[in-house]
């Protein structure tokens, strides 16, 4: 797993698979919230980490490890597969299982209640998953990327590494929403609802958004991916690929539309407006 030329925590990052059931945000990996985020969804993944002062707004299932940093509120129920740690003033509106160990900071609060089957012990307890983003963090602003790929080699859950869904320093992540002052990547195979708003905007392959998609820089559609609303960027360049669908208006500077691409709206384009044809397309025309 190679990290150069990337911040793993500077971005949003919705890995391939992920999707929203009902009110949860669900994923087979990793869950990574940064600092002073909003997120309105329950949330379902293996690990589960989130940053000081987060609010998350339903419930939470982690297969692994959950670890909820300093003045974090979840309203909900918090059931953990593994080892829970909680920072002080962490506070759970429902009820909290964790089937291995508690480690838990000063003035926790638990409204209905807590049962652990290990180790209960009360301190302030160091989030090790954030810990490990941090670091990584610091060591890509540093330069040293080989440290920073073998740490992540180091950490990686064996031949089992699955990308993470990260949510940026200060987001907000609703059914409405998804609101970044990032860049996002979204990947493949995923079923998203709620607008998504970002710095630039990269859509994988075969993914159902239903909401619009509004960037400052480039944007870019997938094949095979469906976008339920408008796709728009102040000044960058729109990519729509051959086999996407776009449910509403394109508005770009520069625009770049793919053969076999489906719009059903109008096309702006404040530059130049180009349309890619397929190879196959190219050939047969010479002949």
């Amino acid at each position: 797993m190679s990290l150069r030329g990337a911040n793993p925590v500077d971005e949003l990052s919705v890995p391939s698979g992920t999707t929203v059931e009902e009110h949860d945000l669900v994923t087979d990996g990793d869950v990574l919230v940064g600092g002073q985020s909003t997120v309105e969804f329950g949330l379902r993944g293996r690990n589960v980490a989130l940053g000081e002062r987060v609010t998350v707004e339903d419930d939470i299932e982690a297969e692994g490890d959950c670890r909820i940093d300093t003045w974090t509120t979840v309203d909900g129920n918090v059931l953990v597969g593994a080892d829970a740690y909680l920072g002080e003033r962490a506070t759970i509106t429902g009820h909290l299982m964790v089937s291995g160990d508690l480690d838990i900071g000063d003035d926790v609060t638990v409204e209905e209640g807590f049962e652990a089957n290990g180790w209960i012990v009360i301190r302030n307890p160091v989030p090790t998953l954030v810990f490990y983003f941090i670091l990584l963090s610091q060591l890509l602003r540093a330069g040293e990327t080989d440290a920073a790929d073998e740490l992540a080699e180091a950490l990686a859950d064996g031949d089992d590494v699955r990308d993470p869904l990260v949510v940026p320093r200060g987001a907000t992540v609703s059914d409405d929403a998804w609101r970044v002052s990032t860049p996002a990547t979204i990947g493949d195979d995923c079923r998203l609802h709620g607008n998504v708003r970002a710095e630039s905007i990269e859509v994988g392959e075969r993914n159902d958004v239903f909401g619009s998609l509004r960037a400052r820089g480039d944007l870019s559609v997938g094949a095979d991916t469906t976008i339920h609303g408008d796709v728009t960027t102040r000044g960058g360049t729109v990519t729509i690929a051959s086999g996407a669908r776009v449910r509403g208006d394109v508005s770009a500077g520069d625009l770049v539309v793919h053969e076999g691409a489906e719009i059903d709206g109008t096309l702006r384009a404040r530059g130049e407006m180009q349309l890619v044809q397929s190879v196959a397309t190219a050939t047969d025309d010479g002949e």
